[in-house]
């Protein structure tokens, strides 16, 4: 079973940007899609063989999350079941026989960090919610995490200690969500693979130098880790600044 996740950063842009080619070459099961700014009635493609779930933000043109699923899940719920932090269509919880897939995208801090404390609870809330999940079955977590977790997963770490996305607070608690019994399937596989980043900035053509950050996931509970069988970063796949992701499990 192949799964795949992308921030899209705006699906109808990414759409006339090659999404669509993307999309049938992979031929994955399940595609989970962050910040489609996008509407039901502005989803650029529906697909034969998929369903497909959407939760749009409150705000318009902000956020959001789409799935696209060969299998029909048992269940589907969107948000956290927290008002505060369900306003901006970041979380989508599917059910399938064998494990719950969450496909989230999980709030910046912003550049002067206004955001954090905020983001301090949400990650609190977050990884609460998974492990509710995980008391009936398996989680699947995949997404726009929006955290580079160690130095090997950012081009400059000493340069960028402190900023957004690569601070200790935020690092810390993607830490701590993998110790509650997670893994990063990417690094479980491939531990010392150092270069390999999901996205880069749009300035100073910085992604044909690889000078990028890993902030995109697939974790998985730590009893699901033997059907894992390869975690994939397509870092030639373009359309967006951020590239896809993926994972084989069986």
């Amino acid at each position: 079973m192949k799964l795949v996740s992308w921030n899209v950063a705006g699906l109808r842009a990414c759409y006339k940007k090659g999404f669509v080619d993307f999309f049938h070459r992979v031929d994955a099961d399940i595609v989970c899609l962050q910040e489609v700014k996008a509407l039901e009635e502005e989803i650029p493609f529906t697909v034969d063989h998929y369903d497909h779930y959407l939760n749009p933000a409150n705000k318009k043109g902000y956020s959001g999350t789409l799935v696209y699923t060969k299998e029909t899940p048992l269940s589907v719920s969107y948000g956290m079941g927290i008002e505060e932090h369900d306003q901006e269509g970041r979380m989508i919880t599917l059910e399938y026989p064998n494990f719950y897939l969450v496909n989230v995208y999980v709030p910046n801090v912003k550049r002067d960090l206004s955001r954090l404390d905020y983001r301090m609870k949400w990650e609190d809330d977050f990884r609460s919610y998974l492990k509710k999940l995980e008391e009936k079955k398996p989680v699947i977590s995949c997404g726009d995490f929006n955290v580079a977790h160690e130095e090997i997963d950012i081009k400059n770490a000493k340069a960028n200690i402190g900023n957004a996305g690569f601070t200790y607070e935020e690092r810390d608690k993607f830490t701590k969500l993998l110790e509650s019994g997670f893994i990063d399937s990417f690094r479980y596989l491939y531990p010392d693979l150092s270069d390999r980043y999901t996205w880069w900035s749009y300035i100073g053509n910085v992604r044909a130098r690889n000078i990028g950050w890993r902030i995109d996931y697939f974790i998985l509970s730590e009893s699901y880790k033997d059907h894992l069988k390869d975690a994939i970063i397509y870092s030639d796949v373009y359309g967006s600044d951020h590239c896809p992701i993926g994972i084989e499990i069986e």
